[in-house]
């Protein structure tokens, strides 16, 4: 009878999950192999890969993730290295600068990246000033602007990368290579067939979630124009939901593709990592790197982190700048950007509608994931370790394909309908959509906090007499306070900057969150970049925050938040 309420609290959160993670998916599957009159079909996918223009955004598609994920880890490996083998000059400063890229969301971050880039940004302007320009204006964001795509996810990208690979190596037993020094293997041979053999699984943990985000991105491609490519073809197949199939077939295609990843990742390097299991007793050593070694190391850092920082600082000088052509830095600054973009129809409305998208969507992820914590950590129940592989699985599937899914079962007819409401106002779909997104960081950080909290604390309290209720609000929440706080930061900044729910599921500009905002002004006429990039600084500064409180409540222990 006792474990009743337990049962009771399983059931509920795999309803939850099965209405609102598994449903949206079956249903578009469902809808990319359902005839109009019934029955199993594979005619639509036929047609995506018999034509060639959706045949080009596939192949598009999986150009733009292998390069993000390369990119990504030319970056992140050997700053990783470095960050978890050596001590040298700024370690500490430059190891939490290394996160910087995550403080802006990357589409915002084409803005800044095509002000130095274009044909006729920065980079040109100082490489070849006016006077002796000759010829076209070189484009560094290639042709398509592909290389541009690439750039600006590997730039955002990688910090996955990089906390998961140094969580990775962190937690191998050092004695493995220091058996392999003894017998005379050179410090590169170690790492190439000791070290990087060992740190495998939080490799492939890492490059599998840059894969499918490149693969599905949507937001970057928006802002570059890039539209051959499989995410925005979903995209501008929303006006034909109602009656053209072939959208669903994207998406399936999109999501088997990401979900083959995510198992073939599990396949290989999903069992325990047996390299760890000496380290209790063993503290890895980071030996100093002195002289002009170190200051390479310090020098090799810090030039990655300003690489990243290009598409900030480009943003930050577009929201500042009264024209910005064919020179180095804007011909002038001015804050009447600001001004207009505080008092465009636009901003301050979907200021507010993302604050209260996000802050309920958060609410929800706190109470749903401490009771999924609290069943796979504190509990024997059959079912619990699926549960838990069911709420990381988001981070695994593409946000498009959970969109689109949610777009699809909110239709007229559909049995969720009801989540729209009056005027087709999506909140209720919106706030959904989020909750489901970002509840993987919540269920990370209350689950690392019920495993360091001894469970004889609640056993002594039930013991005195105190209702497993009360026991959980008195004793149990507030000793994992601060891991729910940076989870619910994450969660909360996250959501606050969502793209691909807010760009598909907000049709109508009074309910635009602020990255349809965004998106939309950048399109306008006139200063419309310069507002959307106003409102970029201000998501930075937001983020940044957040990202910063989170940091500091959880340190290396961020990386666990980005496997699924």
């Amino acid at each position: 009878m006792k474990r009743l309420p337990s049962y009771g609290f399983l059931l509920f959160i795999m309803t939850v999950m099965g209405c609102f993670f598994i449903y949206p998916i079956y249903n578009t599957v469902r809808e990319a192999f359902t005839k109009p009159g019934g029955g199993f079909t594979m005619e639509y996918v036929g047609q995506i890969f018999s034509n060639p223009i959706y045949r080009e955004g596939l192949v598009n598609a999986l150009k733009m993730a292998a390069g993000s994920t390369l990119g990504a880890m030319i970056l992140a490996l050997p700053l990783a290295v470095l960050s978890a083998r050596f001590s040298f000059p700024g370690k500490a400063i430059l190891g939490a600068l290394v996160l910087v890229p995550l403080i802006l969301p990357p589409f915002v971050g084409t803005i800044g990246v095509k002000q130095m880039l274009g044909q006729h940004g920065a980079l040109n302007a100082l490489l070849m000033p006016g006077q002796i320009r000759v010829g076209t204006p070189m484009d560094w964001l290639g042709n398509g602007r592909l290389f541009g795509v690439i750039l600006m996810n590997a730039l955002h990208l990688y910090p996955i990368l990089y906390l998961n690979i140094t969580a990775s190596l962190a937690n191998l037993d050092p004695a493995l290579d220091e058996a392999a020094e003894n017998l005379g293997c050179s410090p590169f041979r170690r790492f190439w067939k000791v070290t990087l053999p060992l740190a495998m699984p939080g490799i492939f943990a890492g490059a599998s979630i840059v894969f499918i985000w490149g693969f599905t991105e949507l937001g970057v491609p928006l802002m570059f124009d890039y539209s051959r490519v499989t995410s925005v073809q979903i995209f501008d197949g929303i006006k034909e939901i109602g009656g053209n199939p072939l959208p669903y077939a994207l998406v399936a295609i999109m999501l088997v593709a990401s979900v083959l990843l995510f198992l073939l990742s599990k396949f290989l390097f999903g069992r325990s990592d047996f390299a760890g299991s000496g380290r209790a007793s063993m503290a890895a050593q980071t030996p100093a790197i002195g002289g002009v070694k170190g200051w390479l190391a310090t020098f090799g850092f810090a030039f990655v982190i300003f690489l990243a920082v290009i598409p900030h600082l480009g943003v930050t000088l577009t929201s500042f700048a009264t024209d910005w052509n064919d020179s180095v830095l804007p011909h002038g600054f001015t804050l009447q950007h600001y001004r207009d973009a505080l008092s465009h129809g636009l901003t301050v409305p979907s200021i507010m509608n993302s604050l209260k998208y996000a802050g309920l969507a958060t609410f929800i992820d706190v109470i749903l994931g401490v009771t999924i914590a609290w069943i796979v950590v504190r509990t024997k129940l059959p079912g619990r370790h699926l549960l838990d592989s069911l709420s990381m699985l988001p981070i695994a599937v593409p946000g498009l394909v959970l969109a689109f899914g949610y777009l699809a079962m909110t239709r007229e007819g559909q049995p969720f309908h009801w989540l729209i409401g009056a005027n087709d106002d999506p909140y209720w779909i919106i706030v959904v959509a989020y909750a489901i997104r970002r509840l993987p960081y919540v269920v990370r950080s209350a689950s690392a906090g019920l495993q360091q909290t001894s469970v004889s604390l609640e056993e002594a309290a039930q013991n005195l007499g105190c209702s497993p209720f009360r026991t959980l609000f008195k004793i149990t929440l507030p000793l994992i306070g601060a891991n729910l706080i940076a989870g619910a930061l994450l969660a909360f900044s996250f959501g606050m900057l969502e793209v691909s729910d807010s760009l598909i599921l907000a049709q109508k500009g009074e309910h635009f969150p602020i990255t349809k905002a965004i998106y939309n002004l950048n399109g306008a006429l006139g200063n419309g970049e310069a507002l959307a990039s106003a409102l970029g600084v201000w998501a930075m500064v937001f983020l940044t925050i957040c990202l910063a409180g989170a940091g500091m409540i959880l340190g290396k222990k961020m990386g666990a938040l980005f496997r699924a």
